[in-house]
């Protein structure tokens, strides 16, 4: 059973199935081998991977990124980052991982803050000069901010596969993310000052605080999302919600850039995208059960275990195997996969859960820009008009910076969760 699903479910990667369907056929498929189990089982733990009041959080935070990009709340907050770092050397290239760090903070997904934000700074950046492969590429890998700065639909994922607490996720995925931003901030400087890009012209104070008091709503999501879970008001399905609500008012009532014209256009937006990410879930869950009756979970933690019951050598593994799952897996389903394998593993080689969540979304967020199925480099491939392997040959100094600060959370797991503790 367990050799039909990994044999199908590789040969479908190979010849180009979309995950989703792979992972349902492979499923199907070993359920039909299997023989002793009714088919109708497909439809019930399809139903059951779906049926969990923590990911409703998931169509509304997507809800709440779409309000952002169609509300005007993108522009607002490309402005202030400009206004705060854009004369300095490589201006709007420091402004692109500004920006995305504080879209991160409201949106939670990787696709649209690079998509949404790329639309925008990529033309920009090409208009003062940048080579097109450099400006795809820094909004490529700062798109993956968007999965590690919470609020992060990833890291809900994890907590429901996983059995962690949401809020202390979030709340553990702040300092990493600053943490990489910063990492990125660094490199940008040292190739626009070796490559001689343009600065942009110094805000004066004034300027700086028109930039500031127009972005205070869109700044004030995600202390609403995040003070409200953390000090017990509402949970992160409710925060998603008060979120949606939150967005329409500023978008609406401050921005005036949502109407009657458009809200169609989100809405649909907002549900296609919803639709393919709980696609991939219920397929995914589906599959994770097939592992689980077959006990493959604890196969693998006595194999893992076997080796070494160090938890450094645990980790340093799992971010290898990691790094390699996310080049050819869709993040979501990854994490929906191996998070019932991998976490009970690594708390019995005592590495705490939240900080085993949080090395685990950093580093399938590699996998969002690393070929062949980086899903950013499709994304801003498509703005820039570059070709995939040129983007990926451009970011090989960000991937230093990464992966630099990738094992620093490693090593040091108070990164993740010392405020954690701190808050408690």
């Amino acid at each position: 059973m367990i050799a039909a699903l990994v044999i199908s479910l590789l040969v479908l990667f190979l010849i180009g199935v979309p995950v989703a369907v792979a992972l349902g056929l492979s499923s199907s498929l070993a359920l039909l081998v299997a023989g002793d189990v009714p088919l109708q089982v497909l439809a019930q733990r399809a139903f059951v991977s779906l049926d969990s009041v923590p990911l409703m959080a998931i169509p509304l935070f997507m809800l709440a990124g779409v309000i952002m990009e169609y509300g005007g709340i993108s522009q607002r907050l490309i402005n202030l980052a400009n206004a705060i770092t854009g004369h300095v050397s490589g201006g709007l290239a420091i402004v692109t991982v500004v920006t995305t760090m504080f879209f991160a903070a409201i949106s939670g997904s990787s696709v649209a803050a690079t998509a949404a934000l790329g639309s925008i700074l990529i033309p920009a950046m090409l208009s003062r000069g940048y080579h097109k492969e450099f400006a795809g590429g820094v909004q490529a890998v700062s798109g993956t901010l968007g999965i590690i700065i919470p609020p992060s639909i990833p890291l809900i994922l994890y907590g429901v596969a996983a059995g962690t607490s949401i809020g202390d996720l979030f709340i553990a995925g702040m300092v990493p993310g600053i943490i990489i931003g910063l990492g990125l901030i660094i490199t940008v400087i040292i190739l626009a000052k070796k490559r001689d890009y343009l600065k942009e012209p110094k805000k004066t104070r004034k300027e700086v605080w028109q930039a500031f008091i127009e972005a205070i709503p869109a700044l004030i999501m995600p202390i609403i999302i995040l003070g409200g879970i953390y000090s017990g008001i509402f949970t992160a399905t409710e925060a998603a919600s008060v979120a949606v609500v939150y967005a329409f008012i500023v978008a609406i009532v401050f921005y005036k850039a949502i109407n009657l014209t458009n809200i169609s256009k989100v809405l649909t937006q907002a549900t296609v995208t919803t639709s393919t990410i709980m696609f991939i879930l219920a397929t995914a869950g589906l599959f994770s059960w097939i592992l689980t009756i077959e006990n493959i979970p604890q196969q693998v933690a006595e194999a893992i275990t076997s080796i070494s019951d160090n938890s450094l050598v645990f980790l340093v593994f799992v971010v290898v195997l990691l790094l390699i799952i996310g080049m050819f897996m869709e993040t979501n389903a990854a994490i929906i996969i191996l998070a019932p394998i991998l976490a009970p593993v690594a708390l019995e080689v005592g590495v705490d859960p939240v900080h085993f969540g949080i090395v685990m979304i950093v580093t399938l967020a590699i996998g969002m820009v690393t070929p062949p199925l980086g899903l950013n480099l499709f994304v801003v491939g498509n703005i820039a008009n570059t070709r995939l392997d040129k983007l990926a040959i451009s970011l090989i100094p960000f991937y230093i910076a990464i992966l630099i600060t990738l094992a620093l959370i490693v090593f040091v797991p108070s990164i993740s969760t010392g405020l954690v503790n701190l808050l408690q």
